[in-house]
């Protein structure tokens, strides 16, 4: 194998059991790397982190690690609970990356028989011939990073894509902004004042809206929107229906989001979504 960049971030895959339950266990990953024969470079997150701690400050590690990196391939060890907002943000920000760029985790840790040894070796021959790109190596599969989906929270073929519109262009790395934003979800009965409050608080917004497009015909939700909008703050829609995304003008119940000034997030997914809204703002 030519040497390879090892981003070892925590995650259940580098976890052992303690008193509290899983828990982050250093050199769990590295042991196992040596096993399988890995010519790797460690860079090894201090303190390992569960992936429920994952955000813009660590993706932008792994962002400026990829982009300093000479050798071949990098492989990024993650927890799954964040893994869909990690593979949009890698995704997004090394668009036109000349090397794969490989995320790996598990649903049970290195050493108890599960899934973690079998998608480490999937992840280690995919650093080695996948295209240039973001990639998941899980449950024998080899999945676009862009458009993932956590569909199970327990079974070991946890994960699945709904395609997206690739992101094109030169390689040049991109980095996420001290910014607040939010995926916030319109569900029945939701109070105006509520969704005003969460708005007035942040930079911009996902909504995640019914089905093809549509919203409630509440004048004060709609106030909501308008109100956050006219203040500066970006608002993009995307459906609560994990496939076949916005269609604007299918329904008359939609055409309120769209009148507001709400952008069509289309068929993104809700992570997706996040990330180009998050990399279009600056501060």
């Amino acid at each position: 194998m030519a040497q390879i960049l090892v981003i070892h971030t925590g995650g259940t895959i580098g976890m052992a059991m303690g008193p509290d339950g899983l828990a982050p266990s250093p050199g769990l990953v590295e042991r196992a790397l040596a096993d399988l024969g890995a010519d790797a470079t460690v860079l090894a997150f201090d303190p390992l982190l569960d992936s429920a701690d994952i955000g813009p400050a660590a993706w932008n590690r792994m962002i400026a690690a990829v982009a300093d990196w000479r050798g071949a391939g990098v492989l990024i060890t993650h927890g799954t609970d964040t893994m869909a907002f990690t593979g949009a943000a890698l995704s997004a920000a090394l668009c036109g990356v000349a090397l794969p760029v490989v995320l790996c985790g598990s649903m049970q840790p290195l050493g108890v028989g599960g899934d973690a040894e079998a998608n480490l070796a999937l992840a280690l021959q995919a650093v080695e011939t996948a295209a240039p790109g973001v990639w998941l190596a899980f449950a024998g599969k080899l999945m676009p990073g862009a458009g993932l989906v956590k569909h199970d929270s327990h079974a070991a073929d946890a994960f699945r894509v709904v395609p997206q519109v690739a992101d094109v262009g030169p390689f040049g790395p991109r980095y996420f902004a001290d910014l607040r934003l939010a995926v916030l979800t319109l569900s029945p009965g939701i109070p105006a004042a509520m969704l005003a409050a969460s708005l007035a608080e942040l930079d911009g917004a996902v909504l995640r809206v019914f089905g093809a497009g549509t919203m409630m015909g509440d004048p004060a939700i709609l106030a909501a929107l308008q109100g956050a909008i006219a203040r500066g703050c970006r608002l993009r829609a995307v459906s609560q229906c994990e496939a076949g995304g916005l269609e604007a003008g299918a329904y008359a119940a939609g055409a309120a989001i769209w009148q507001a000034g709400v952008e069509n997030g289309g068929v993104e997914t809700p992570e997706m979504a996040l990330v180009r809204l998050w990399l279009s703002l600056r501060p």
